[in-house]
């Protein structure tokens, strides 16, 4: 079977669509800086998400907040129909305001929600997005999902336990935020907290449900995103974001986000193109 990956940004609900058909790929662990909302159509996959273990199989909701560190892998053999949102938290904070009142980001207290019924909402409105319909049905099913799912399986606000980490893990976070595109080594980190290198590992993975080096990792791939988004090309996001090369930069982010620099370049570009062909249209109209 041909492999499709396609992502449309949907104008209007300011959001991401991912479609994925056909792939046998592993995701490494890796975390967003987004929520996922999304569901599987075909195909059977292990699924590790802070360091809960899950068989995940057509029809079961998934649910991941921001920083959620999670991987995943086929294991029937068979390959993955894939459906997600992703929603960026400003957008989600706007959201949850219009449904409750309160400006708040939820907190998602169930990552795999099994054989849910709101699938069938969830992949109606995945293909008015996909089909770049302009109507506001789309809206109206966002807002009818997104209640029943803060209803059902959040946390209006992050508990203590949850918000808790050690001020040396804060630190290195805080390191590894902001000298992301250099070459940085263990011992770099181990300065920061004048602990052992094996200890700083083990406390870090501990905190975070990731090890220091994967939280690097994705923190460059969702520095990329936002510089690619922007119409940045790829041999220029490499060399700002601590890839040694393109070629490196190219492997790693089709392995993190599925698709090549390019592709996720080009979901942008044409969003552009379209809204500046909209505008143009309208001053034409006003003009007549």
């Amino acid at each position: 079977m041909k492999e499709v990956r396609i992502v449309k940004y949907d104008i209007e609900l300011k959001m991401e669509a991912y479609l994925f058909q056909g792939i046998m790929q592993k995701f490494p662990k890796h975390f967003h800086e987004y929520f996922v909302i999304g569901f599987i159509e075909k195909g059977k996959r292990f699924l590790s998400c802070k360091n809960r273990e899950y068989i995940i199989e057509p029809g079961d909701l998934l649910l991941f907040n921001p920083r959620d560190p999670h991987w995943c892998e086929q294991i029937d053999g068979k390959v993955l129909d894939y459906r997600c949102i992703n929603i960026q938290p400003e957008i989600m904070g706007k959201a949850v305001y219009e449904i409750a009142g309160k400006a708040a980001l939820p907190y998602f207290t169930t990552q795999v929600v099994f054989h849910s019924e709101l699938v069938t909402v969830l992949h109606e409105l995945h293909q008015i997005i996909m089909e770049e319909e302009k109507d506001f049905k789309k809206e109206e099913m966002f807002f009818f999902l997104l209640e029943q799912l803060l209803q059902e399986y959040t946390k209006r606000e992050l508990s203590e336990e949850i918000m808790e980490q050690s001020v040396e893990i804060k630190t290195i976070c805080e390191y590894l935020e902001t000298h992301y595109m250099e070459s940085i080594t263990l011992q770099d980190l181990c300065g920061l907290t004048g602990r052992s290198k094996y200890y700083l590992l083990r406390s870090f993975t501990k905190q975070k449900g990731i090890s220091p080096y994967n939280y690097l990792e994705t923190v460059r791939i969702d520095k990329a995103k936002k510089l690619l988004e922007k119409g940045s090309y790829p041999v220029d996001v490499a060399l700002q974001t601590g890839f040694s090369d393109q070629s490196h930069f190219s492997n790693f982010f089709k392995k993190y986000i599925g698709l090549t620099p390019m592709q996720y370049r080009s979901i942008f570009i044409s969003t552009d193109k379209r809204a500046l062909h909209r505008k143009e249209l309208w001053t034409e109209k006003e003009r007549l």
